[in-house]
């Protein structure tokens, strides 16, 4: 038969933790913030001129395309409507 001790279960000490104080996360967060900024390559206005023109002419083609393919279908529903 079983006995009925009762088994007891050791727990180790609670050990201190490593985790940085709040503080400390904070001043490394920027510490980094600032590091990561100095590795940022800025493109010159020449390029920012130069792919901004090519957004807005972009759009003003793609633009023409739709109103153009708009028209001719709005003329199209017309026709056909008018047949029925």
């Amino acid at each position: 038969m079983a006995d009925n001790k009762e088994t007891v279960k050791k727990t180790a000490p609670k050990q201190k933790s490593n985790k940085p104080s709040f503080g400390e996360r904070i001043k490394k967060f920027f510490r980094d913030y600032g590091s990561e900024l100095k590795k940022i390559t800025w493109s010159s206005k020449k390029d920012v001129k130069s792919n901004t023109i090519v957004v807005l002419v972009s759009i003003i083609v793609v633009g023409l395309i739709i109103f153009v393919l708009d028209l001719g279908f709005s003329a199209l529903i017309s026709l056909i409507g008018k047949i029925y």
